[in-house]
């Protein structure tokens, strides 16, 4: 079966991760992307250990069904023939400090538009192009600092503390895709691209949820709160015998499910923990309450029987626990092709489902096949490695 995107090319002038994340997302739907790299190399490469024979792990966790051509755009050799690769190409996505592919002459609205006016654009970067830090480098965690975040993620102990993942650098990734795609269908109905242009900033500003809700609401400034829900109580982490768990109650009718549950229906006559409100402002003695129960118990086994029950909980796992968990295999959430290990394809589709069909690329393993699919001859594309704007 072919992906839902099989047709569409895409020429991927990003490193690192948000960009990379993007065009995999793309790729395993069936995009021809065309990963254009530096004869530097992304430098995520290299960012090991671990490596997998040579190109580290943070690489080949981004870069899948991809091809890899090495191009020096500093060159105008190089920027000539990425011009006639955005011929037949429906999306250009880059992430270079912004001004970048102005200086080179390469600018969308100056240049590509005018010449390639179905051409979508998607332009990823820290801060933007405008307000007073526009054009100035962004890193997830530097976001994660700067935007809020970190200033909820935490408890006293550990003061802010940075998500163990780069969540902004994913979700600016997942942010552009869609735009991508939005870009696209639009494009069905006037028959002209556009601009997508994300930054790591805006996507870190909208993940405030529900603390910038709160605080427009009340003005009270959101504090840290552990693993604790600023809303919602009981929500958060519990001892129990073996281990650490979840426990994620939402409503008074799940509070009164675990009650009974756990033999515990006393609680519900109480008026500290009868509703959600009081819960909130009492937490820390129904915290006391309920580990009392679950202090006796295997964290596993009493997750799975509350869950069964109708009440959300969860085993704290290790990575290596959630990649070998029975549900994760069933999901087809891990997966192997050629050597490659990787994490699945999480959007499922019914008729046009994503897949893996080829590992990361070697750097510059695929110039020469792409450039001669793109109508460069044998003499142009060896006068392009002498010069050295290709490898």
């Amino acid at each position: 079966m072919s992906g839902a995107l099989e047709g569409k090319r895409v020429v991927d002038l990003t490193r690192v991760v948000a960009g990379p994340f993007c065009t995999q997302m793309l790729a395993d739907h069936g995009a021809l992307v065309i990963k254009v790299e530096s004869p530097q190399g992304d430098e995520t490469r290299k960012l090991g250990p671990p490596f997998v024979d040579g190109t580290a792990a943070y690489f080949t966790g981004l870069n899948r069904n991809k091809l890899s051509l090495s191009l020096d755009l500093g060159r105008p050799e190089a920027r000539d023939a990425l011009l006639r690769l955005l011929q037949d190409a429906d999306v250009l996505i880059e992430n270079f400090l912004p001004g970048t592919m102005e200086k080179w002459g390469l600018g969308y609205d100056a240049v590509l538009a005018p010449r390639l006016p179905r051409l979508v654009y998607c332009r990823i970067s820290g801060f933007g192009a405008t307000g007073p830090l526009g054009n100035l480098p962004g890193y997830d965690a530097v976001l994660q600092a700067m935007c809020g975040l970190m200033s909820v993620n935490g408890d006293d102990s550990t003061g802010p503390t940075r998500v163990g993942v780069p969540i902004i650098d994913l979700a600016t990734g997942l942010s552009a895709a869609f735009g991508i795609l939005l870009a696209l269908s639009e494009r069905e109905r006037s028959g002209r691209g556009q601009l997508v242009d994300c930054s790591l900033y805006d996507t870190a500003m909208a993940l405030l949820h529900p603390h910038a809700a709160n605080w427009f609401a009340s003005g009270v400034t959101p504090k840290l709160t552990g693993s604790a829900h600023p809303s919602i109580s009981p929500y958060e982490k519990f001892s129990t015998g073996s281990g650490e768990m979840f426990l994620g109650v939402v409503n008074d009718g799940q509070f009164a499910k675990l009650c009974r549950f756990i033999g515990r229906g006393d609680l519900l006559e109480d008026p500290r923990f009868s509703r959600n409100g009081p819960r909130l402002e009492n937490r820390a003695q129904l915290r006391q309450e309920l580990e009392k129960v679950f202090a006796k118990e295997d964290a596993g086994p009493l997750c799975e029987h509350l869950m069964a029950a109708g009440v959300p909980a969860g085993p704290v796992h290790s990575v290596p626990q959630a990649l070998q968990h029975p549900h994760t295999v069933a999901r087809d959430m891990v997966v192997e092709k050629d050597g490659y290990r990787g994490l699945g394809v999480a959007v499922k589709l019914g008729r046009t489902p994503g897949s893996v069909r080829r590992a990361p690329p070697r750097l510059g393993a695929d110039t020469s096949e792409i450039l001669l699919a793109a109508g460069f001859s044998g003499e142009e594309i060896c006068k392009l490695k002498e010069k050295g704007a290709g490898g």
